[in-house]
């Protein structure tokens, strides 16, 4: 699978998994809502209930900016079946006008926030590398 395709595929999901990883190194995964746009990876933190705004994968971003994220496909017929990984660097986003498209790209793509759209920081993803496979494809690429 190409990249391009690669992205059609994280694009076409309506959520993923996010990896980070905290400041003694070990792996840290929550599914989130996003956006692509071209190879950065957009999310926001938003208004469902947490215990608290100060979270860790925030935290954990500031201090290791390395990051993962992870798409997949699962149907009962196995040849539907795909999962796509964007390795990269990310960044928390507390104002600007790259907060502002990102947000109103989630927006545009999450219909729960046209009426209560994100006020926290924005997660911005910086994929670098891409890997992924497909059933149809039959074979994991490195790319």
């Amino acid at each position: 699978m190409t990249d391009d395709e690669a992205r059609v595929l994280l694009a076409s999901a309506s959520s993923a998994t996010l990896g980070t990883l905290t400041a003694d190194g070990a792996p840290h995964l929550v599914p989130f809502c996003f956006v692509l746009d071209g190879n950065t990876v957009y999310s926001a933190i938003d208004h469902k209930p947490k215990s608290t705004m100060a979270l860790r994968r925030l935290d954990n971003i500031r201090a290791r900016p390395q990051a993962t994220v992870l798409a997949d496909h699962y149907a009962d017929d196995w040849e539907q079946l795909w999962w796509v990984r964007g390795d990269g660097l990310a960044r928390v986003i507390e104002s600007g006008s790259e907060r502002e498209q990102a947000v109103d790209q989630l927006v545009d793509s999450y219909h729960q926030y046209r009426a209560n759209r994100p006020a926290g920081p924005v997660i911005a993803i910086d994929i670098n590398q891409w890997r992924s496979w497909s059933a149809k494809r039959s074979s994991a690429v490195k790319r």
